[in-house]
């Protein structure tokens, strides 16, 4: 029985929280428990969506630093890639993720954010990677996924800074999609992820890892990989339907079974 972390299923949308008062601090359970969560979500046929949220008071403000400090360099070699693929695992979902923000997202927290499709937060957050300020750097692909989604420029800022951003200027440079007040988090990470709820599940999967991997390399690889995702999907019943619907009744009105 998961300690820290679980998945609720409710209405075919998954929300996974993160409980460890006070501040949802990430310790190495809490890492094992985020990637069993991601991987029964992904297998779940019922789940839709998927909802990363951390509570009204806190998203998550970072690793256990107690627990970091203890650990010898060979400890912490011997275990970076389990680190890196813990707090990234929400990326690996097959599914659109949306991660729910209250207050703080912080260095793993944040990083775990940044695993998400869509990151919708209150405005009263204060985001940043704040490694640097413990002489180390963000170890759970916050170098790379920060980078990526605000330009370099402005990820080398906040992460030689370690500086914290608050909800205007997350909007303004792209770290997050949409700002609401504080006690509408959750509710409008729901809105988001409802949209899926009865979708094509395999088309979803498809455009998500087109784009994803794609980015990853050069352009020619990334449209080489949406051809074969493009031709693989007229062998769903899902595209037989949406063809079908399209032509009897119009646009919008198919009734996907995700097969």
């Amino acid at each position: 029985m998961a300690e820290f972390v679980s998945l609720e299923v409710a209405e075919d949308i998954g929300t996974i929280r993160i409980t460890r008062p006070p501040v949802n601090a990430l310790n190495l359970q809490s890492h094992a428990e985020l990637r069993t969560a991601a991987r029964a979500a992904s297998e779940n046929a019922d789940v839709a969506a998927v909802i990363v949220y951390g509570g009204e008071k806190v998203f998550a403000a970072g690793d256990d630093i107690k627990e970091l400090a203890e650990l010898d360099p060979a400890q912490v070699a011997s275990m970076a890639a389990d680190l890196q693929a813990a707090l990234g695992c929400i990326a690996t979902i097959p599914k659109p993720t949306v991660a729910a923000i209250s207050n703080y997202a912080l260095g793993g927290g944040l990083e775990v954010a940044l695993g998400a499709d869509r990151r919708i937060v209150g405005d009263n957050v204060k985001l940043g990677l704040p490694e640097i300020l413990l002489g180390v750097i963000p170890g759970g692909g916050g170098t790379q996924r920060l980078a990526r989604l605000i330009g370099p420029s402005n990820a080398k800022d906040l992460i030689f800074t370690g500086r914290f951003v608050d909800a205007d200027e997350a909007l303004l440079i792209g770290l997050v999609d949409q700002v609401v007040a504080p006690d509408e988090v959750y509710n409008a990470a729901r809105t988001w992820a409802e949209q899926f709820v009865g979708g094509p599940a395999r088309a979803l999967a498809a455009a998500k890892v087109s784009i994803d991997v794609g980015l990853a390399g050069d352009l020619v690889t990334g449209l080489e990989l949406e051809q074969r995702q493009f031709a693989a999907l007229f062998e769903t019943a899902d595209a037989a339907i949406g063809l079908r619907s399209f032509l009897d009744n119009g646009p919008g009105k198919a009734k996907f079974t995700g097969e």
